[in-house]
C-alpha cells in the first residue's frame, strides 16, 4: 500500500513538473502568422492599405498575473513593405518615407499594460524611421490553445493611429494623409 501510494505520488510529481503551465509563458512570434498592416488616406478619396510581411519578436502572456504579466517586443523589417504595387513600394522604401537603407528595422517594445486577459491598452515605445515615441495600442486577445503539431499558441490584435511627421516622415501627401492607422495581428508559439 505504501509502495503504491509513493509510486502514485512520484508519478503525479513528475507529471506536474513536465506539464506546461497553463498561464505564465514566453512566446515566440510566428512570422508566418503575424502581420503588421497600415491604412492611410489616398488624397482624401480612398484608402491605401499595406503590409509589412516580415515580423518577428516575442511576448509574455500570463492570463492569471494581471497587467504585470504581459509584455511584447515586435521587430518589423521595413524593407518588407508591400502595397501590391511595385513602384509605390520602391518609393516607400526610399528616403522620402521609410528610408530602409538607414532604418532597416522598426520596433515596438512595451512598457506597461492596463486591462485583463481578454484585452486592454499596451503602452510602449515605437521606433520608426529612427525616431522613438511612446504610444498606446488598444489590444484584444483573439484566442489561445493547442495547435495540431503539439504546441500551444496565443493570438492578439491591436490598433493605433500615428502621425507620420512625428516620425520624421513629412513627405507631402496632402492634409488627409498626415496620420495613418497601424494594425497588429500577432500569433505566437509557447516556448
Amino acid at each position: 500500500m505504501i509502495k503504491r501510494t509513493l509510486g502514485a505520488a512520484l508519478a503525479a510529481t513528475v507529471l506536474a513538473f513536465s506539464a506546461p503551465a497553463a498561464d505564465a509563458a514566453d512566446y515566440t512570434i510566428d512570422s508566418g502568422h503575424s502581420f503588421v498592416q497600415f491604412k492611410i488616406s489616398h488624397i482624401g478619396v480612398s484608402w491605401m492599405i499595406g503590409t509589412f510581411e516580415t515580423v518577428s519578436g516575442s511576448f509574455t502572456y500570463d492570463s492569471e498575473a494581471g497587467p504585470e504579466g504581459q509584455s511584447i517586443t515586435v521587430e518589423i523589417d521595413t524593407a518588407s513593405v508591400d502595397t501590391n504595387h511595385a513602384e509605390r513600394d520602391k518609393h516607400l522604401r526610399s528616403a522620402d518615407f521609410l528610408n530602409v537603407d538607414e532604418f532597416p528595422t522598426a520596433t515596438f517594445v512595451s512598457s506597461g499594460y492596463e486591462g485583463d486577459a481578454e484585452g486592454g491598452v499596451m503602452t510602449g515605445d515605437l521606433t520608426l524611421h529612427g525616431v522613438t515615441k511612446a504610444i498606446a495600442i488598444d489590444v484584444k486577445k483573439v484566442g489561445e490553445g493547442k495547435d495540431p503539431w503539439g504546441g500551444y499558441r496565443a493570438g492578439f490584435e491591436g490598433a493605433v493611429t500615428i502621425t507620420r511627421k512625428d516620425y520624421g516622415m513629412g513627405y507631402n501627401l496632402g492634409p488627409s494623409s498626415e496620420s495613418m492607422e497601424l494594425f497588429l495581428f500577432i500569433e505566437g508559439t509557447r516556448n
